[in-house]
């Protein structure tokens, strides 16, 4: 079995991993990045983080939490295939003879690579997610057209085919993206690297158990929406922007309008539960990678 097929394999388990036990967090993140601005005198539809699991188990059950799931399941594959077999190339390359261990920069490199290849997937995929986890906050808003309702995420996909300019209209969204996946890859696979080289006091980290890759992983993984959580929230505004009506002219604009309407506080809308599902999800991801790997030689 070739490295490259040993990536696909094991980036695959590993994306199934992050993705059951991080999607609710991802969820709730959504669902307060996306609530309307409210008007003066009124609150806001979610007081927290805590009021929207509240609110969205109380209106859609537990399974409300997993709305949008479908999207990044049937393409989890993909993404993580992409993402850890483009990695695995680019240390190749970078190597300075098979099997030798990588510096931190190296790794750091392949993560800012393994972020372009996998911000042209990232995209539609996040799209359709952000318009299912949404639309319960947009409904509420008052302003019909984001009142969309969509029946799962074929629906999304052909809802925007038709009306939002085609295949185009599913790459909404495409500049933030990269800048989130390409700076947010290099930090989580440079922070991954440099966590276990200080745990195994030494660039051979092989000897490692689960629980040192456990905590490589955590905070690898936490290191990721540190960096990039601003770009975050403008790409969700963006992606469920009403086409025909929209709010925002592009990331710029999205950027300085949430600044200036809301502050720098409103540019970390969500980041609690983001934070809270980085550790776990980042975790069991790194570790099922790594197990997978390590048991296919």
């Amino acid at each position: 079995m070739g490295d490259v097929a040993k990536d696909l394999t094991a980036g695959t388990i590993g994306g199934a991993a992050q993705l059951i036990c991080g999607h609710p967090f991802d969820t709730i993140k959504v669902k307060l990045q996306s609530q309307p601005t409210p008007l003066p005198g009124q609150v806001p539809k979610y007081a927290g983080a805590i009021d929207a699991v509240k609110q969205t188990i109380a209106a859609e059950g537990p399974r409300g939490l997993y709305k949008g799931m479908g999207a990044p399941l049937a393409t989890v594959a993909a993404f993580n295939a992409v993402l850890f077999s483009v990695r695995g190339q680019l240390e190749a390359l970078l190597r300075s003879e098979p099997g030798a261990p990588l510096t931190v920069n190296q790794q750091i490199v392949c993560g800012a690579g393994a972020g372009v290849a996998v911000s042209v997937l990232a995209c539609p995929t996040e799209l359709v997610k952000c318009r299912l986890q949404a639309q319960s906050a947009l409904a509420g808003s008052g302003v019909a057209t984001l009142a969309v309702k969509y029946g799962g995420p074929m629906d999304v996909a052909r809802q925007v085919l038709r009306s939002e300019g085609g295949v185009k209209g599913l790459f909404k969204g495409l500049v933030p993206t990269m800048a989130r996946e390409i700076p947010g890859n290099a930090a989580m696979f440079g922070v991954y690297e440099a966590t276990k080289q200080l745990l195994a006091g030494g660039r051979d980290t092989s000897g490692l158990g689960r629980g040192s890759l456990v905590v490589a992983g955590g905070l690898a993984g936490a290191s990721f929406w540190f960096m990039v959580y601003p770009t975050d929230v403008v790409k969700s505004v963006i992606q469920v922007d009403d086409y025909k009506n929209p709010k925002f002219s592009g990331t710029i604009d999205a950027f300085r309008k949430i600044r200036s309407t809301e502050g720098v506080k409103g540019l970390y809308k969500g980041f609690g539960p983001a934070m809270a599902r980085s550790v776990p999800a980042n975790a069991a991801c790194f570790l099922a990678y790594e197990m997978t790997r390590s048991a296919l030689g």
